[in-house]
């Protein structure tokens, strides 16, 4: 079986009196038609000023954008509302951890150079508030996964990515949202069969120890304990019922819903 090796950074999260930690995945910016994707992204817009007011760190789980392929010198177009809103945060004082997924793999150095946001292309070890915290986006994680995990090698590679940046900005971006189209339909008709190997993999590592592991990619919202600790999926933005997630010392894991989604 194709196994490769993840990455896992460790990371520990203060979270002041009053505040929170935010973690949203699967927004797909970019997805569907043009004035769609606009109210999806006003919708964030609004988490993340809240964000700016309640939280003490954010964590982008994956997929924020339905594709993401930045070059030397030139990145999509759409969406600045949303890069100038973390900037913003960033500014301010927010530390951001963004978490890449299946979708938005493709970074190379805008969101580090001009945001201030470091990409973690594995999973992020994290002590928050005294709790271990497991996050990831889960892409790889599904049983059955072996064929999307060589796909994954491929695009991921250092090597090919530099080759595909020497292809025009407009070809390459094409090009890849047909293949993030490809992904997203891959997730969607998956067969998950009986037992969610997303859901496996997180009681798992509960079981090694971790009071709490966040997912997304699974586009199913969920909070389940299981013994001491909590499995979380963030769910998705894609239609009504679009959710995220809010961790504080006090009240623990919540999944918070999104006032109207588009």
């Amino acid at each position: 079986m194709f196994a490769p090796v993840v990455s896992v950074r460790s990371l520990q999260v203060d979270v002041p009196p009053g505040k929170v930690v935010t973690f949203i995945s699967d927004v797909h910016l970019g997805f569907g038609d043009r004035e769609t994707d606009q109210r999806r992204e006003e919708l964030l817009l609004d988490v993340l000023r809240a964000c700016s007011n309640t939280s003490s760190h954010l964590f982008i789980v994956g997929d924020l954008f339905d594709l993401w392929f930045d070059y030397g010198t030139v990145i999509p177009k759409w969406h600045v509302r949303t890069l100038a809103a973390l900037h913003e945060l960033r500014a301010g004082g927010l530390p951001i951890t963004y978490l890449i997924g299946n979708h938005d793999f493709g970074h190379y150095r805008y969101f580090k150079d001009e945001l201030g946001i470091e990409i973690e292309r594995g999973d992020v070890d994290a002590l928050i508030a005294g709790k271990r915290v497991y996050i990831c986006h889960g892409d790889g994680k599904a049983q059955k996964d072996t064929g999307y995990l060589v796909l994954r090698s491929i695009l991921r590679n250092p090597l090919a990515q530099w080759l595909y940046r020497w292809i025009h900005p407009d070809w390459g971006v094409r090009l890849a949202s047909l293949t993030s189209h490809g992904s997203r339909d891959y997730t969607a008709t998956k067969d998950y069969g009986s037992e969610d190997g997303l859901r496996h993999f997180a009681l798992q590592k509960i079981d090694e120890g971790y009071d709490l592991v966040i997912m997304g990619h699974r586009h199913h919202a969920a909070v389940e304990i299981h013994n001491h600790g909590t499995y979380v999926n963030l769910g998705h933005w894609l239609d009504e019922g679009a959710t995220y997630g809010v961790f504080s010392p006090l009240n623990g894991i919540q999944l918070i819903e999104v006032p109207s989604a588009p």
